[in-house]
């Protein structure tokens, strides 16, 4: 590409950093989670929520666990306004959620802020910030860094004054936006000068706030930042250091995993990461990244599509198919190798009746996250297996094909699907099963069959083809050899059973049988059939039959 060269480094490395962050394997715990949908997610939406959805969206993300939600920046617009006050007048803030609210550095707009708040009963967040970046102090604001330095401590003055003289529980955070483009050494000066005026305690700690306002540099880079800023800020044991981080790059989850091994105690972060630009870091997939290492993220995603749902309900987005853990096509397996291994990995499993998960191809059992192993995991097109098909018809309907009638099973399954260029449901498996393979009974088919205990098994067998009927008998080592005997000498026909096996499909005293059939031609082809009946013989000449026909 034309033009590199117009860009340069924007971001400035931490100036001293051991990175004891890169020793870890691991995030062990999880962080406060704060949403920030409902203020960074709302104001990117082409058509914003209505106050009904704002409402609806904020009981469900108490509903999933959040206990901090930033609700808006009342101050600065009327519709935020309008919301904080509908959930401090109908009282729709549980006890144990802490609403935030957010507010630039500046006089009236923190003065309207605490106004806004006036009977609030539950804990409120005020969060403040003014940028500090490079960029931002050289063509924005025109200020030295002890002029944009003093905008941050004159409102945490401001803020501490009138948090003493409003009636409410009230917490601070600061936040120097733009961090990643500002020096880390100045960041960390401005931070600690909020905090000298703040004098945060372990009882009542003040939130630091990291932003990734604009993505700049490698996601290393980032926690290098991170564990410096954790290493020497002012009264660390009465501070809970958050992170933000947007997506510019694609790396905000990387940004915020390796921003938590450095020492964060906090995330900021929308569902699915909705926010401005490329959005903001995506909750769910950082919360599931944990789930997916024996952590529990403290939020509940066990019903994925119903989350889905209301996401997509209340913001008008998409949730693109392959969106970690919880797009349509996340857990979905075409290719023939990968359902062989699904199949095999979860019979393992039954097997060996294990509660550890370790299913290959699947980071998570799906179930989990309230996805279906039938319809959502095997799924069915020209590029599936056998092994993949036949687990579908074992578990949902219960035929335990032998391996090579699997293989051919499958061969005419991606027929079918290559043909009709689609996705096959499973019920549309099911049928093409039955088509092809069970109680067929044209052209030929065998009408009746006695058995007499004579020096062996004989069968007398009355068959039928093309509206002609006859009956032969013969002598067998079974009876289902010597039914077949006996259609040999009765049609001339030249095959040899090679398989046969048979199984319950249900249990109880109206069980059914199944049994399958495989006879070799003297080509040296080889056909398949199925059949069923409460008798397992029956069910045996059926699956016979239903091979013969198949030539």
């Amino acid at each position: 590409m034309k033009n590199a060269d117009k860009y340069q480094i924007g971001y400035y490395p931490a100036p001293q950093c051991e990175m004891r962050w890169a020793k870890k394997d691991h995030i062990e715990k999880p962080p406060v989670w704060c949403s920030v949908d409902l203020r960074d997610g709302n104001q990117s939406l082409m058509v914003p929520m209505s106050l009904e959805e704002k409402l609806d969206f904020f009981d469900f993300l108490c509903k999933v666990g959040f206990k901090e939600i930033e609700v808006g920046f009342p101050a600065a617009s009327e519709t935020e306004y309008e919301f904080l006050r509908a959930l401090i007048d109908q009282n729709r803030i549980p006890a144990d959620v802490t609403i935030q609210v957010l507010t630039q550095s500046r006089e009236h707009i923190i003065r309207k802020t605490f106004d806004s708040l006036a009977g609030c009963k539950t804990p409120v967040v005020v969060h403040f910030y003014n940028s500090t970046s490079v960029a931002q102090r050289e063509q924005v604001f025109k200020k030295s860094k002890d002029e944009v330095k003093k905008i941050a401590t004159d409102g945490a003055e401001l803020i501490k004054k009138l948090a003493a003289e409003y009636e409410g529980d009230f917490r601070f955070e600061y936040s120097p936006e733009s961090f990643t483009g500002t020096e880390p050494e100045y960041a960390l000066e401005v931070c600690n000068a909020v905090l000298d005026i703040l004098q945060p305690t372990p009882e009542k700690p003040v939130i630091i706030n990291l932003p990734v306002t604009v993505a700049m540099s490698m996601s290393h880079v980032y926690a290098n930042q991170v564990e410096y800023m954790s290493d020497n800020l002012k009264y660390r044991d009465s501070v809970v250091l958050s992170l933000h981080p947007h997506n510019d790059r694609g790396c905000a989850v990387a940004d915020t995993e390796l921003g938590l091994l450095a020492g964060a105690d906090r995330v900021e972060g929308t569902l699915f990461g909705n926010g401005e630009r490329t959005g903001n870091v995506d909750i769910v997939t950082v919360a599931m990244n944990m789930y997916s290492h024996g952590v529990d993220p403290q939020l509940d995603f066990s019903d994925m599509p119903a989350v889905v749902a209301e996401y997509e309900k209340v913001t008008r987005m998409h949730v693109y198919e392959r969106t970690p853990y919880a797009g349509a096509l996340v857990f979905a397996a075409f290719s023939g190798s990968h359902q062989d291994a699904i199949a095999k990995g979860m019979n393992w499993r039954e097997e060996k009746n294990l509660y550890q998960w370790t299913v290959p191809y699947l980071p998570i059992d799906p179930a989990d996250v309230g996805r279906q192993y039938q319809t959502d995991v095997i799924r069915i097109n020209s590029q599936s297996g056998k092994g993949g098909i036949g687990y579908l018809l074992e578990k949902n309907f219960g035929y335990n094909l032998p391996p090579k009638m699997r293989e051919d099973f499958g061969y005419k399954v991606k027929s079918v699907s290559d043909h009709a260029h689609k996705e096959l449901s499973v019920q549309e498996v099911y049928d093409i099963f039955c088509q092809k393979y069970l109680n067929i009974r044209h052209p030929f088919q065998v009408t009746d069959v006695h058995y007499i205990q004579k020096d062996g098994i004989y069968a007398v067998v009355t068959m039928e083809c093309a509206g002609h009927s006859q009956e032969f008998s013969a002598k067998g080592n079974g009876r289902l050899d010597a039914v077949s005997n006996a259609i040999r000498i009765g049609t001339c026909m030249d095959f040899t059973v090679v398989t046969y096996t048979e199984h319950a499909l249900e249990t109880g005293s109206t069980s059914q049988a199944v049994a399958y059939v495989g006879l070799q031609w003297g080509s040296g082809a080889v056909t398949w059939g199925a059949g069923t009946d409460s008798d397992i013989m029956t069910a045996s000449v059926r699956a016979l039959v239903s091979a013969i026909n198949n030539k």
